[in-house]
């Protein structure tokens, strides 16, 4: 082989290896960029998805506001309010799009954190509010629902691949433009006008220590053994029904020590089931089987909850509230008591709505609270008197005594009245003993159910 020979097949492995050098170094920059892309996609998304949550919270405390007048309750709400602005302006900050799309949204925020901030120090001083304050809040409120539209339609465009955030990146004010209508983005602007600063420190809450140490009332009776905790789950669950039954043996992590078996049924279906060890009680049981089509009405399933709880013991419970799934209802029931409906002791129970079977009881709520209460009717305020305190935008459809639970397991006596806002419906606490404004809850009606917040 000549020299000349030599060199040119050496340049030609050369040549050949700095091609694969660089087709390498083009393939790993190409998944570095790629694998960078998907970091970056993956951070927007956290953040955008944090921002609708607090945008949704930053809705329902709003809408919370226009309910009441009372100045305690008022200055709870719009703490939270404030709070919640707050931490969607931070995920707002961490997403990619350009300043002018957002430029409304930055502007809503920045405002209805002030504008409650302001409004919650005066009612930490026991002003209440004024008619023109409790109209710049509806307008608030008006706004968040578009500005909450806007995120909606935005977050079904990026799930279905129809908008990425590149697009927000270099369209962001044009897409926004197309989601908000101009009529609302002045709605506001006045508000800035109408600022007062209140000293104070931040608003913590009607309660400082939360009590942890709390007797199970309904957990009545002896402590039994494994032998006897088996016996009665299968006599709940139907003998007649059992293939075969396992123990899981006590558990007492949770917050009521119990039994746990599985059941497998004649048609190969599994059943949960647990039983206190003090006592006997259900305390859940669960009835895994598929439910294909609906046969029977929410009313009958009602009928058949209401029947299996008065078989079981579990007298005058009263339906509450309800979600439908796949097929299923569960039912929350609530126990009444001369005419008062005590929300502590709960009870849910789920229905197949192809046969009305029973697939599910927990009763974690009734076997930790329930007992029969001193409910005592003399020297409560009078209906009239706690509407009063109603703001005139609620319109009330209906009113009765409750005993409400708080986060500090601890029981309030209040006139429950339900009533609307703007087509919206709420549930307003008052202290049927001192008047005061305890909570405020959101009904939201869905076609599967209908719920609180």
């Amino acid at each position: 082989m000549s020299l000349k020979t030599f060199k040119e097949k050496h340049i030609v492995t050369i040549c050949a290896v700095l091609v694969v050098i660089t087709i390498c170094a083009i393939a790993i920059a190409y998944k570095k960029n790629k694998d960078n892309i998907s970091v970056a996609n993956n951070s927007y998304n956290f953040s955008f998805y944090e921002l609708i949550d607090h945008m949704d919270d930053v809705e329902n405390y709003l809408a919370k506001s226009l309910v009441t007048k009372d100045a305690d309750h008022s200055a709870e709400t719009l703490t939270y309010v404030w709070r919640e602005a707050n931490l969607a302006q931070v995920y707002l900050s961490q997403i990619p799009i350009s300043n002018e799309g957002l430029s409304n949204t930055q502007k809503f925020l920045n405002q209805v954190s002030e504008y409650s901030y302001s409004l919650s120090r005066k009612c930490i001083k026991n002003e209440n509010l004024e008619q023109k304050e409790l109209s710049n809040l509806k307008d608030l409120y008006n706004y968040s629902l578009e500005v909450n539209n806007t995120l909606s339609q935005i977050a079904l465009e990026i799930n279905n691949g129809t908008l990425n955030w590149k697009e927000l990146e270099t369209d962001g004010s044009s897409i926004f433009a197309k989601q908000v209508s101009n009529s609302s983005k002045d709605s506001f602007d006045s508000i800035e006008n109408n600022f007062e600063e209140y000293d104070g420190l931040i608003y913590d809450g009607a309660y400082s220590e939360h009590i942890t140490n709390v007797e199970k009332k309904g957990l009545t009776g002896d402590e039994i053994d494994e032998n006897k905790a088996k016996s009665i789950a299968e006599e709940f669950a139907g003998k007649d029904k059992i293939k075969e039954i396992k123990s899981n043996g006590l558990s007492e992590n949770g917050t009521i020590p119990s039994y746990g078996f599985e059941i497998t049924t004649n048609e190969s279906d599994y059943i949960t089931i647990a039983i206190a060890k003090k006592g006997g009680h259900i305390v859940f049981m669960n009835y895994n089987r598929n439910v294909d089509e609906q046969k029977i009405s929410e009313e009958e399933a009602d009928k058949k909850a209401l029947d299996f709880l008065n078989s079981k013991g579990y007298e005058n419970m009263e339906k509450t509230y309800y979600m439908k799934e796949s097929g299923i209802i569960t039912i929350n029931y609530a126990y009444e008591q001369n005419d008062v409906i005590i929300y502590p002791d709960l009870i849910k129970v789920k229905v197949a709505l192809d046969n009305g079977d029973i697939l599910g009881i927990e009763t974690t709520g009734y076997l930790n609270n329930h007992e029969k209460r001193n409910v005592d009717k003399d020297n409560l305020i009078s209906v009239q008197d706690a509407v009063k305190l109603v703001n005139d935008n609620l319109r009330i459809e209906n009113t009765r005594l409750a005993i409400i639970p708080t986060e500090y397991k601890t029981e309030i006596f209040c006139w429950e009245l339900k009533g609307k806002v703007n087509e919206r419906d709420f549930l307003l606490y008052v202290n049927a003993k001192t008047g005061k404004v305890e909570d405020i809850l959101v009904i939201i009606q869905t076609e599967n159910g209908t719920l609180t917040q």
